[in-house]
């Protein structure tokens, strides 16, 4: 009997993760609008008539400093993605015995916060300490509601593929906090205090208010950074991606770490950043809707017909990062 080669850290890749994972869906229900679905950010429930329930589920696995407040944020950026609004919170946390209650209790406190600033009810979940991992896992599945569905079916070619930030933030974000070691051997000390702030520019909300009600699709790129959630973006449509690669925002500071350290910005998480496919005769109005809220936004391609030129590779730079030396 062969034995299959161990699976490589993250995400599982999309062909694998379709073949895998995502054809087992259980029972077909009609009120399912949206289900398991490469580049989907959450689930779309059509409950009750009129409107849609959103739900997404994400573990925080990369970061330890922060990790109650990112959950939060992350877990609402998969809602904020659909154009719905978060509401409801379930919390599972799986927690070194060595670490006792306190911590358990320090992520609660952690995690009610971050709720209670975005309107979020925390509704459930379960807690236990275990000796089988060293750092906590901490996974949170959360409801929404949105006005309508938002669907990589209705993409068609000519539209505008519209980003908001600058890549790679949330990998920056967790450098700054867990590995401020490493960024201190390529930025200088401002330089780095300047990274952390990023942390209060996770939450796509602002902009996801502003473009759900003309958008086509959003995405919400997180493993794999700004390439990674534009292939996932491209695995579900029928049509091509022609990007503009020199378009893409890279804070100088990325820049700057990147050469030093050898990683590729485009390829690091990137929570907080928006990816919105727009009809073309939209996107002007989008821009200056977005620079009056002072979000950074900028065209990186387009749909096209035909296969574009998006890269199907997929890979994520923060866990080579976390574990150096």
């Amino acid at each position: 009997m062969s034995r299959e080669e161990p699976a490589t850290l993250g995400k599982l890749p999309p062909k694998q993760l379709q073949t895998k994972i995502l054809r087992f869906i259980g029972s077909e229900r009609p009120e399912v609008k949206i289900g398991p679905k490469i580049g989907e950010d959450a689930a779309v429930i059509e409950w009750p008539a009129g409107k849609y329930l959103v739900v997404s589920s994400d573990p925080i696995v990369g970061a330890r400093r922060g990790a109650g407040k990112l959950l939060v944020v992350v877990n609402s950026n998969d809602i904020f993605s659909k154009g719905g609004e978060p509401a409801y919170l379930v919390v599972t946390l799986i927690l070194p015995a060595a670490e006792g209650a306190a911590q358990a209790s320090r992520l609660m406190a952690e995690i009610d916060e971050a709720c209670r600033d975005a309107g979020i009810a925390i509704v459930g979940g379960h807690t236990e300490f275990t000796d089988r991992y060293e750092v906590p896992v901490v996974t949170g599945t959360i409801f929404g509601t949105a006005p309508r569905v938002l669907k990589s079916d209705d993409v068609l070619p000519g539209d505008v593929i519209l980003m908001t930030k600058h890549a790679g933030l949330e990998g920056m974000t967790i450098l700054a906090q867990d590995r401020p070691d490493l960024l201190s051997t390529c930025l200088l000390p401002g330089e780095a205090g300047e990274v952390k702030k990023w942390a209060a520019l996770l939450s796509i909300g602002p902009e996801s208010r502003c473009l759900a009600p003309i958008a086509r699709f959003m995405h919400d790129p997180t493993e794999g950074g700004i390439m990674g959630g534009l292939s996932e973006i491209a695995c579900q449509i029928p049509w091509g991606l022609e990007l503009e690669t020199g378009a893409i925002p890279v804070h100088p500071l990325t820049v700057k770490a990147s050469r030093k350290l050898g990683f590729d910005p485009l390829r690091l998480i990137s929570s907080g950043v928006l990816l919105a496919v727009l009809p073309g005769d939209q996107v002007e109005n989008a821009m200056a809707e977005l620079e009056r809220k002072q979000i950074p936004c900028a065209v990186i391609g387009k749909v096209v017909e035909g296969k574009g030129n998006c890269p199907e590779s997929f890979s994520e730079e923060l866990w080579g990062l976390l574990a150096r030396e």
